[in-house]
């Protein structure tokens, strides 16, 4: 017998394992089914490196042990929190927006109680869940009526298919950007039925071009916003207010898609100014979509607002249910936009007390690790991140840990719980404490001290 014969035969079998007494601790916290199933992989994986030659301890301690972690690996839920370090306050691949505590309760108290989610107390009868948040949104934005569906793109294409499908969309060739995940907008317009008319050039676009494109199968006019892109120099796009004129003249749609959209001005805080909603109802706008997930704070959403007559029309049309949110997600949006209308946003949603965070504070704050765990405090830069204010910066303070192999730092604070992400320059690992939270500070500091 050579030796991997003889270390496959000393290998425990299945039930010798289920006889461990620390074995019935774990079905005790799992099930019966899952434990003999993580036993069995663990017992498959010892013998492919038995027979691959690669070390490994055949130990029953050690084989229990290898046992018990693939059943934390196992039952460990995907989606989980993390401490983001990096510096992207709307950081799309961490969740976008973090919501405030006040819509953190209010999605809960949805969640454990039945509502009236599509019920009117009033009368006794059947409501409409459509009609949640109109309110608010229209005293904030200034538009006679609002619609929320799941995101943004959804919002642009129910647009499209309902006031716009069979005619033709004119927009200005510099504004055919792709939204992200390879989403572009010509792709969207066609799913749509719509038919794109593209107007100008890639850096300048004028009033009299749109105004040549009308036909009689015009349907609408439509601006996108370039809130994931910038244009610099030599460049020209008609204000909003020449465009909505325009279509009132000749009768058809002026829709302002601003992507990411902001109900405060940006520019207090030192960001390039962002076109507020506000200003595009104002400016005539048939119909302004956005997103609830970004710059607004909020969950994930489209929210549409606009004329009656407009809006109407997409309640109406089928995708609207197809596309319609749930109970949780209007619970957060309201207590979203509660926070606006009591003028509290800046110090009550998270967005924007990130933005809006000191560099006094932030310095503090780096400080205060770098004495736990070293490194070196520098200044640096923040960005907003999520399609949102495109190269725009906020001066930071950053812990700056130098290290032989960054990438492997990096790797193990991902493995911390939670898990940090931080990011690397110039050969040194960079945490950002402006998009930590404050609560988190701890568990930042737990994982540096376990990681370096």
């Amino acid at each position: 017998m050579n030796d991997k014969e003889a270390r496959l035969r000393s290998l425990p079998s299945v039930d010798s394992l289920l006889a461990q007494s620390p074995i019935q601790t774990l079905i005790d916290s799992h099930s019966r089914d899952l434990v003999i199933d993580s036993i069995r992989q663990t017992l498959d994986s010892a013998r492919q490196a038995i027979l691959a030659s690669r070390p490994i301890d055949t130990d029953v301690c050690a084989l229990m042990q290898l046992i018990e972690q693939r059943l934390r690996d196992t039952t460990r839920p995907s989606l989980m929190p993390v401490v983001n370090a990096t510096g992207v306050i709307i950081h799309t691949n961490l969740g976008r927006a973090v919501l405030s505590t006040a819509a953190r309760q209010a999605m809960l108290a949805a969640a454990r109680s039945y509502n009236n989610l599509e019920f009117d107390l009033d009368t006794g009868k059947r409501g409409s869940r459509l009609t949640h948040a109109g309110q608010l949104l229209r005293e904030l934005t200034g538009a006679e009526d609002a619609l929320v569906v799941n995101n943004n793109a959804s919002a642009l294409i129910l647009i499209l298919s309902a006031l716009a499908k069979d005619g033709e969309v004119v927009i200005s060739r510099g504004q055919l950007v792709e939204i992200g995940g390879g989403f572009r907008i010509p792709a969207i317009m066609q799913e749509s039925g719509a038919h794109l008319v593209e107007v100008g050039t890639t850096n300048r676009t004028r009033i009299a071009d749109f105004a040549a494109a009308l036909s009689e199968r015009t349907a609408m006019l439509l601006r996108v916003h370039a809130s994931n892109f910038k244009q610099v120099g030599f460049v020209e796009q008609p204000p909003l207010s020449e465009l909505a004129g325009l279509a009132q003249e000749r009768g058809v749609l002026a829709v302002d898609d601003l992507g990411s959209g902001t109900l405060l001005d940006t520019a207090p805080f030192g960001l390039e100014r962002e076109p507020t909603i506000q200003e595009s109802v104002a400016a005539g706008a048939d119909l302004v979509c956005f997103s609830g997930d970004k710059l607004l704070g909020g969950p994930q959403a489209g929210i549409i607002v606009g004329r009656a007559g407009a809006i109407e029309g997409l309640k109406r049309h089928p995708l609207a249910r197809a596309l319609r949110v749930d109970k949780l997600t209007y619970a957060a949006l309201i207590a979203t936009l509660q926070h606006y209308r009591r003028g509290e946003a800046v110090e009550c949603i998270p967005v924007w007390q990130m933005i809006s965070s000191s560099l006094d504070d932030l310095r503090k704050r780096a400080r205060t690790l770098s004495a736990a765990v070293g490194g070196t405090v520098i200044e640096g830069e923040s960005t907003v991140g999520g399609g949102s204010l495109p190269g725009a910066t906020l001066p930071t303070t950053l812990l700056a840990i130098d290290c032989d192999v960054p990438d492997m730092l990096t790797a193990r604070l991902r493995q911390a719980n939670p898990p940090v992400i931080a990011r690397i320059a110039d050969g040194r690992v960079l945490l950002d404490p402006r998009t930590v939270l404050p609560e988190q500070d701890e568990a930042l500091l737990q994982a540096l001290r376990s990681s370096i």
